[in-house]
């Protein structure tokens, strides 16, 4: 129960990261970060006794179930280390990751040949470790695995730990739920490992390996997702409440559109059940559908002659802007509506506002007393 437990964890955690792997493919950590969480879910997938039983009887091949085991569970080492090493980044980031992918392709096809070599005819769901210790090259493939896991676990937790001794925040609570994770996953190779030895020397102490070490590899497992996540979720959730207060920031500029927006079709349909990043792209292609529509009907002397006055007065040259496109593009919206083209009428700055300034032109369309009097007065003369 425990394994498939674990596995649903782990591939719901690869669920909530396969959303940014869409978008940011390319992205050599993300794509670890996906590789990690599915092949630890595969790990207990495959090792749970009903996986066993039905891999061996559909394959007719007795104990295969095994070998493909102690295969993800590899590949699971080998991807930790990769992706500790894409994290921590360095100079020699692809070299490092190359080298230890080949030592696990080696000790990958190490476990297809021992096991191809060894005789293993008797069927064992649960204590193959300790029922096979003694078995020519079956024996050896065991011990490789194991070793190969122990010390992914042990250089991920060295790494880990490390590096959070040097950073703060988000990060270094990751790192160091992280390194406690790959700590807890010994316990699964460990005492696998002494009941191998102590079959050895005649002793049975199969327990361990039954009983003790799944319980710190589905727990070692998870702390390790965690960990890798904590930074991200927390990243996640800063640029979320970015994404958010930039939307409600465009909401006077959007709305100042919106009657031209509305009658010429200019405006995106809203997304539903939209995360914060995609309600702050619509509101913005939307403005700038807008603005665009209003090209060469700005009054480019309004502009330049509410930028002066405010600039003479404020001495705020980012004010001073926001205020003169506050008040130039209200009264495009005015004349557009009136059907009315100021008579200078043209570009202006010869540019499009980019998301910082459309913000603050939005903000001083609601606290600028340059477009309060605009609006009072029901024409530009004299604003400034």
């Amino acid at each position: 129960m425990i394994n498939y437990l674990s596995c649903g964890v782990l591939f719901l955690g690869l669920l909530v990261k396969l959303p940014d792997l869409v978008r940011d493919r390319r992205d050599p950590f993300l794509r670890m970060i996906c590789v990690v969480m599915s092949l630890a879910g595969l790990c207990f997938l495959l090792g749970a006794p009903p996986t066993v039983r039905a891999v061996n009887d559909v394959t007719c091949v007795p104990n295969l179930a095994a070998p493909l085991t102690y295969a993800a569970i590899t590949a699971y080492s080998a991807s930790s280390l990769v992706l500790i090493v894409h994290w921590q980044g360095g100079p020699n980031v692809r070299r490092t990751a190359r080298r230890w992918m080949l030592s696990y392709a080696a000790v990958l096809g190490g476990i297809a040949v021992t096991f191809a070599l060894g005789e293993a005819p008797v069927e064992r769901r649960t204590d193959f470790d300790t029922y096979y210790a003694a078995t020519p090259f079956v024996a050896a493939m065991i011990v490789l695995y194991l070793g190969a896991h122990l010390t992914a676990v042990t250089v991920t937790a060295v790494r880990s730990l490390s590096w959070a001794r040097e950073v703060e925040g988000r990060l270094r609570a990751g790192l160091v739920v992280l390194g406690a994770g790959t700590v807890v996953s010994a316990g699964y190779s460990l005492p696998k490992l002494a009941a191998v030895v102590a079959r050895w020397f005649g002793h049975d102490w199969s327990a361990l390996s039954t009983r003790i070490s799944p319980g710190f590899a589905g727990l070692g497992a998870v702390l390790t997702v965690v960990g890798i996540l904590v930074p991200l979720i927390g990243q996640a959730a800063v640029a979320s409440r970015r994404d958010w207060r930039a939307f409600v920031r465009l909401g006077p500029l959007d709305r100042e559109l919106d009657e031209l927006l509305t009658r010429h079709h200019l405006r995106v349909r809203r997304p539903y059940w939209a995360s914060p990043a995609m309600l702050l792209t619509w509101r913005q292609t939307s403005i700038n559908n807008g603005l665009h529509h209003l090209d060469g009907l700005l009054d480019h002397q309004l502009y330049e002659t509410v930028l002066a006055a405010t600039l003479e007065r404020t001495h705020d040259r980012k004010s001073a802007e926001a205020a003169a496109w506050a008040v130039t593009i209200h009264a495009a919206v005015r004349g557009r509506r009136a059907g009315e083209t100021p008579s200078h009428a043209g570009r202006v700055t010869g540019r499009t506002p980019d998301n910082d300034l459309l913000e603050d032109i939005s903000a001083a369309l609601t606290t600028s007393d340059v477009v309060t009097r605009a609006r009072q007065r029901g024409t530009v003369k004299g604003v400034a």
